[in-house]
């Protein structure tokens, strides 16, 4: 809030201007009882009304221009407060770790981030201005009713203490309630935003009713938690209205044996009975925003869970900026686990100089990808050590370690833009001709053209517009156009058909040119040529040396081949 304390003390001021307007209203009714009283007909009583119902105008026009002061300056500096906390409830979910992504809900991240957020502004443009203007209210009016009768105002101060228990006792109860709720708005983002991504898959397996019904429960199960807090609260706002009513009758009661009595002034009853309708409404009002206050503290329950989660790994103190790697990478005794009780690699040791190719074979689910992760840091390695350029790769900065390296993987990822924007990802800095540049460089261009509006053509969500091939072949242009010293190929063409795989083997070739490189692959056929060949097997190194070496040591890699010819496999 601290950027925005001018805009929150103009809105207090206006808060305070519209105070005063509403208690000044009623003073003006008992001022005109009084003049009835003291003088019926006289010219005096009447010329001394004008100027009085003036007053009442200037009072009205003060009080609607403060009230709209108060409205638009707090809901101003709220929806810009949620503006600065969106984004750095944002930056910090960009700065947390891959490995609190692998079991998060992508929609339950967006309802955090949009939902729970927005929830914020009903307290801050709402709940915080409310109780301003109602703390000041029953002060002033406490005071005036005190000026009037300290004996009748004491009166009115019997129901405050069962008012007070109901307030808190309402809002233990209910924030849980509210917590559930929001927790259910999540979990209805994370099924659509599933069912939306996978809408290809529910078509192919015919499950639309499935998941109707799933989503519907789903939906239901927030309808439910909603109401179950709603009831509470729709209990709650009448009864805080009895309470406050017995006041009423307590002042009518006691009130009007002093009227009678001649003890108070009949201005002063009539004065008193319209203050009281005021008294009562900051508790009442306490009561209203209550929901909403409740509402937003439970959603930033939420997001301080967010915000609570560590950043990335950190940057080791004084890690310098890589500004060129050589590309000689090395690991040491390396060891890696996901969760404490699997070891996923055990002591893996290997170096490949720079400019060389390093090719990674193995079944599915012994560390291939594993060990791509770790060399950009995207997980940190429990034991040994990953050196880049004999420096342990700790100690340069993240976002300069990233910048040495371009990842081209199997599952393509492209952001719903255009082609151009796409490439331009690798340099965003880049022109249209290096651009078209990288796209010829990776088999790309030819294709692109023939789109209907070339480089513009928007490629869809996650490139759905595109064919495999055509995806991985942008991805490679990327890269071209990132020109980094170090390349990760993560089963590059395994999705794709033998012509294309052969068009992206020769982009790929281009690209790796005086590249550091290190391939993952199934198809051993795109390995051959690579200089050194590492063959995991549970975890560990079980074989290491060139293509011919492996294959005269007739072991693991050598079945391997064996099994992929007779497979059809092309070697």
């Amino acid at each position: 809030m601290k950027p925005y304390k001018m805009w929150i003390v103009l809105a207090t001021l206006c808060m305070v201007v519209a105070t005063g307007m509403n208690m000044a209203g009623p003073w003006a009714v008992r001022s005109l009882i009084q003049l009835i009283t003291d003088g019926v007909g006289g010219q005096d009583t009447i010329n001394r009304v004008t100027p009085l119902a003036g007053a009442v105008v200037l009072i009205y026009v003060m009080r609607a221009f403060s009230r709209f002061g108060t409205d638009y300056i707090s809901h101003y500096a709220a929806w810009n407060m949620l503006e600065d906390i969106r984004k750095h409830l944002y930056d910090h979910v960009q700065k947390l770790p891959l490995r609190y992504f692998q079991d998060k809900q992508t929609g339950d991240l967006m309802s955090r981030v949009i939902d729970d957020t927005r929830n914020f502004e009903q307290l801050l443009a709402h709940a915080i201005p409310t109780l301003v203007v109602n703390a000041l209210t029953f002060v002033g009016i406490m005071s005036m009713l005190i000026a009037m009768n300290a004996t009748l105002a004491l009166y009115t101060m019997i129901p405050m203490p069962l008012l007070a228990v109901m307030v808190v006792r309402f809002s233990s109860i209910s924030r849980p309630l509210f917590r559930r709720a929001q927790e259910r708005v999540g979990e209805v983002s994370a099924v659509l935003q599933d069912n939306f991504t996978g809408v290809k898959e529910i078509k192919a397996f015919t499950q639309e009713e499935y998941e109707t019904a799933r989503a519907g429960r789903t939906i239901a199960g927030h309808t439910r938690a909603i109401l179950r807090a709603l009831r509470l609260s729709n209990a709650f706002h009448p009864g805080i209205e009895f309470v406050a009513g017995i006041g009423t009758v307590i002042v009518i009661f006691f009130g009007g044996r002093l009227a009678l009595g001649g003890e108070l002034p009949l201005e002063d009853l009539v004065a008193f009975l319209m203050y009281l309708s005021l008294f009562y409404q900051p508790i009442m009002a306490l009561g209203q925003i209550n929901e909403g206050l409740q509402h937003a503290i439970a959603s930033a329950d939420r997001v301080f869970e967010l915000l609570r989660e560590p950043p990335e790994v950190m940057e080791e103190p004084g890690a310098r900026e890589l500004v060129r790697a050589r590309g000689l990478i090395e690991f040491r005794n390396v060891s890696f686990r996901y969760v404490d009780s699997i070891p996923v690699l055990e002591d893996v040791s290997f170096t490949i100089q720079p400019g060389q190719t390093l090719a990674i074979v193995g079944v599915t689910g012994v560390g291939k990808t594993t060990i791509a992760n770790l060399i950009p840091r995207f997980y940190e390695a429990t034991q040994g050590e990953i050196r880049l350029d004999g420096e342990r790769v700790g100690r340069y900065t993240l976002a300069s370690l990233r910048r040495q390296i371009s990842l081209v993987s199997q599952d393509v990822f492209l952001f719903n833009g255009t082609v151009k924007e796409n490439i331009l990802y690798g340099c965003p800095g880049a022109s249209d001709k290096e651009v078209i540049r990288a796209a010829t460089a990776a088999g790309a261009h030819e294709f692109i053209m023939a789109l209907e509006r070339g480089y513009d053509t928007h490629v869809g969500e996650r490139g759905v517009k595109l064919s495999g091939g055509q995806k991985q072949r942008i991805s490679i242009a990327r890269a071209v156009l990132k020109d980094a010293p170090i390349l990760i190929l993560d089963e590059a063409t395994s999705a794709v058909d033998t012509q294309t795989e052969q068009i992206i083997q020769e982009a790929i070739g281009r690209l790796k040119r005086n590249k550091t490189a290190v391939v993952i692959a199934h198809r051993l056929s795109t390995i051959r040529e690579a200089d050194q060949i590492i063959v995991l097997r549970d975890g560990r190194i079980a074989e290491q040396g060139s293509h011919e070496d492996l294959l005269g040591m007739g072991g693991l890699y050598s079945r391997l081949c064996r099994a992929q010819s007779s497979a059809g496999a092309l070697l």
